[in-house]
């Protein structure tokens, strides 16, 4: 089965260049063997008629008329001794006899011959017929030992002697030649013969194994762009499932942050102005308010640092409520985007923030727009929190719809294994980029921190 599966494993184009090899082959010897066999019989047949109509024309008015005689007479016989023993006719000749229709040879060059029987054989019968037979062959007859003596190839032809007016086979003259030129001439014909065969089964071969091959290359041209889509398809298809487990992921995520965000946020104003308001309402119910014997001086203090809790509570209120709602950026470039954050970013901690911008004004989604807007401002304010807002900086590049922000401080790093994966910081920035089909990264050692996002270009449909 082995020689079938390396046969299986070949291109149609290679199999059919062998087996229709073998099948030409096959066909060429076939072809081959009757054109030459038909050219072969032609050839014989016109040398014999050839041959015959000589001898026709020179012995057949030496001849009595058989129809009515049933032996060749001394004169006749006499006639013909002269006539085929000498000139070109004696020189071509081997033998000669004449055949009546039993089987009686009525005349021979072979005396002893001469009134013998014997046996009609299939030549013999087809010339009774009327009709020429010629034979180039080493005789085989019985009455033939003289000529099979030779060893070689004779032309052997027998000729119906044929009654003027009737048309009738009334005897049969068979004779054996030398055929000089014969064996070339039919060496000439099987040589050209067999040339034009094969000459015209490997043209015919050729032509159609460019053909098939052509066809095949098209066909596995055809194959191979079919392939190259397949795998491709395959590919957006494993992407695609692999987006879908993300988002699919990056929902649950998404829910549990958001639960995060709202204890964070209520954390933020339980532990802020709440306690601030929880303050000025104690005060306010101190008997420093209500009772008469209290110098005024000490009711507006008690006043004042009322006022300034309240104050402070307003202030944390507004705080949180600036974080939370981002400015109009739906319309903003990349460039105003990030002076923007960062802008803000300085007015806050009052520190320094070293900014590159390089756009090329090229429209963004609004979702990527808030992710670089967020990603910015939690990435300073972790720079801030934890590197102590050492060298801040920014970086920012948007080409062709592709974006990338670096964030970066000199502080004293941290490691990345020791954060929390409930951190809201990274983890919200993380789970925001990876719902867009970002890619979030950070670089963090003794030399500082770098927090890094970036989009492939029309990654994010607008």
């Amino acid at each position: 089965m082995n020689w079938l599966i390396r046969w299986n494993a070949r291109s149609l184009a290679s199999q059919f260049f062998i087996m229709g090899g073998f099948v030409s082959l096959g066909a060429m010897f076939v072809i081959g063997l009757i054109v030459t066999h038909l050219i072969e019989d032609a050839v014989i047949h016109n040398s014999g008629a050839a041959t015959a109509l000589y001898v026709d024309s020179v012995v057949a008015p030496l001849l009595p008329d058989m129809q009515t005689e049933s032996l060749l007479d001394e004169g006749s016989a006499r006639a013909l001794d002269e006539t085929l023993g000498q000139g070109a006719l004696g020189r071509r000749l081997v033998s000669f006899k004449l055949w009546r229709r039993d089987g009686t040879i009525l005349y021979s060059n072979e005396k002893e011959l001469v009134g013998k029987t014997f046996p009609v054989n299939d030549k013999l019968a087809q010339a009774f017929a009327g009709s020429l037979v010629a034979r180039y062959e080493v005789a085989s007859d019985p009455e033939s030992a003289e000529e099979r003596s030779l060893g070689r190839a004779l032309m052997e032809i027998y000729n119906p002697v044929l009654q003027p007016w009737s048309g009738e086979a009334v005897a049969v003259l068979e004779f054996y030649e030398t055929a000089e030129g014969l064996e070339d001439s039919l060496a000439r014909a099987r040589l050209w013969s067999w040339l034009a065969v094969a000459g015209l089964t490997a043209i015919f071969f050729l032509v159609l194994s460019i053909l098939v091959f052509r066809g095949s290359h098209t066909i596995e041209v055809q194959r191979e762009a079919l392939k190259a889509r397949v795998d491709e398809l395959s590919a957006l298809l494993a992407e695609n499932r692999g987006l879908q487990r993300r988002l699919q992921l990056s929902s649950r995520r998404a829910a549990a942050l958001n639960e995060t965000y709202l204890r964070s946020i209520g954390a933020d104003l339980h532990d802020g102005p709440a306690q601030h308001i929880a303050y000025a309402s104690l005060r306010l119910d101190s008997n420093l308010l209500v009772d008469a014997a209290i110098q005024p001086e000490t009711r507006e203090k008690e006043l004042a640092w009322i006022r300034s809790s309240l104050a402070e509570a307003m202030k944390e209120i507004r705080d949180i409520c600036k974080g939370l709602v981002l400015p109009q950026i739906e319309k903003a470039s990349t460039t105003e985007i990030v002076k923007r954050v960062v802008e803000a970013h300085q007015q806050k901690t009052n520190t320094t923030v070293d900014t590159t911008i390089d756009e090329d004004d090229r429209e963004l989604a609004p979702a990527l727009k808030i992710c670089i807007y967020r990603f910015i401002q939690e990435a300073l304010n972790n720079a801030y929190r934890h590197g102590g807002g050492v060298e801040q900086a920014v970086r920012a590049t948007s080409h062709g719809g592709g974006v990338r922000i670096e964030v970066s401080d000199r502080g004293e790093g941290f490691d990345p294994t020791q954060v929390r994966s409930a951190s809201l910081g990274l983890a919200g920035l993380k789970e925001r980029i990876d719902s867009l089909g970002g890619e979030f990264d950070i670089k963090t050692g003794e030399g500082g921190t770098t927090v890094i996002m970036t989009f492939a270009p029309m990654e994010v449909e607008e």
